[in-house]
């Protein structure tokens, strides 16, 4: 009988890839100069995609804490016509 760690495929056994991830902090955490404020959109945009939707906290690495109040900001904002609500094509 033959076992193998890794599942086989049509040529063998798959080699395991190393993967190394890096550590994501949140930026309001680490500095504390840094304010949350729906007034400031150059901020703002840094946490938004380009077609204008709030990026999830898997990606920007903001704890639960921040981005809540991030997300407030920004609809804030929206609503005051500091941000785009969605960025037209052309």
């Amino acid at each position: 009988m033959i076992t193998t760690t890794a599942p086989r495929g049509p040529k063998g056994p798959r080699p395991q890839k190393k993967f190394f991830h890096r550590r994501k902090f949140c930026r309001f955490c680490t500095d504390s100069n840094i304010k949350i404020e729906y007034k400031d959109p150059q901020t703002l945009r840094e946490f938004t995609t380009e077609r204008g939707k709030i990026m999830p906290r898997r990606i920007t690495g903001n704890c639960a804490k921040h981005q809540r109040e991030l997300t407030v900001a920004i609809k804030r904002a929206r609503t005051i016509a500091l941000l785009p609500f969605v960025v037209s094509e052309g």
